[in-house]
């Protein structure tokens, strides 16, 4: 009895962790990818919304969505990092009209990752944040866009994709919602008996870049959320090396956040005043 106790106890010792390391990737990225005839049907919905592509290092093509308003001549412009589930279409209509909608007089760049939407390849850290390297620097040479008033958003997991990005790239200001510190600290605080700082590949380690990031930072947070606990935010957001705004919005969660009526207001009195 007592051998037969002691081989489950290494299954399970064993085993749980091997199956918690193996499966990661799919439990990260959720791949959200878009057909072809999807893809067109979301262009014919969205007439102000063009696509841009581009070609990693590694051969890979990189889709996102671009929206520009009519008839500026330099407007400021958002790159757009989705969640690790988030086929991020959605926003064309979040932000609406270019001239009347939730930004007016602001330009989008919303981003397929590797494996979603439109973009081929696989999705890693170290390839999202190349990708997210050459995205910009594309994105500098985008006609009627003022280069010097690029601001990165990034969401849930996209925060550390827009965060590394600042690390690397001049920004004008950095948009996070639903951020964490590191995925090691959320997956600790999920998973507090896994030794999860062996077992994880990817790290998304913001709280370590922030310090030496000197623009101004606009952090919303979700008042009741369940899967990035606002605390990882709180972190990320005293780390911070250069001004910043934390609002929590009251009666949300990780995934209806942006429904809080200041949601949209906050993100655009942010891109109009930065440093405000």
């Amino acid at each position: 009895m007592l051998a037969s106790l002691a081989k489950i106890a290494a299954l399970v010792v064993v085993g749980v962790p091997l199956v918690m390391y193996l499966a990661q990737d799919a439990l990260i990225f959720a791949r959200q990818p878009v057909s072809d005839s999807r893809r067109a049907d979301i262009a014919k919905r969205f007439p102000a919304a063009s696509e841009i592509f581009a070609t990693a290092a590694d051969g890979v093509r990189l889709h996102a969505w671009f929206v520009r308003p009519p008839g500026a001549v330099a407007a400021p412009l958002v790159i757009y990092f989705g969640g690790n589930a988030e086929e991020v279409s959605w926003m064309l209509e979040a932000i609406g009209d270019p001239v009347y909608g939730r930004t007016p007089g602001v330009a989008w760049l919303l981003v397929d990752y590797r494996g979603y939407g439109a973009s081929g390849g696989s999705p890693s850290e170290r390839a999202f944040y190349s990708d997210a390297a050459l995205i910009y620097d594309d994105a500098t040479k985008l006609p009627r866009v003022d280069s010097r008033r690029i601001f990165v958003f990034g969401r849930s997991l996209g925060s550390g994709v827009a965060v590394h990005l600042a690390s690397e790239r001049h920004v004008a200001g950095v948009i996070l919602v639903t951020p964490f510190d590191s995925l090691v600290s959320v997956a600790k605080s999920h998973y507090p008996w896994l030794p999860v700082r062996w077992l994880l590949k990817y790290r998304f380690d913001s709280l370590a870049l922030a310090p030496a990031i000197r623009v101004p930072l606009l952090c919303l947070v979700a008042e009741h959320d369940r899967v990035v606990d606002p605390s990882h935010a709180a972190r990320l957001v005293a780390a911070w090396g250069g001004p910043k705004r934390e609002l929590a919005l009251a009666g949300t969660d990780h995934n209806n956040v942006d429904s809080a009526p200041p949601y949209w207001r906050e993100i655009m009195s942010f891109i109009e005043r930065p440093g405000a």
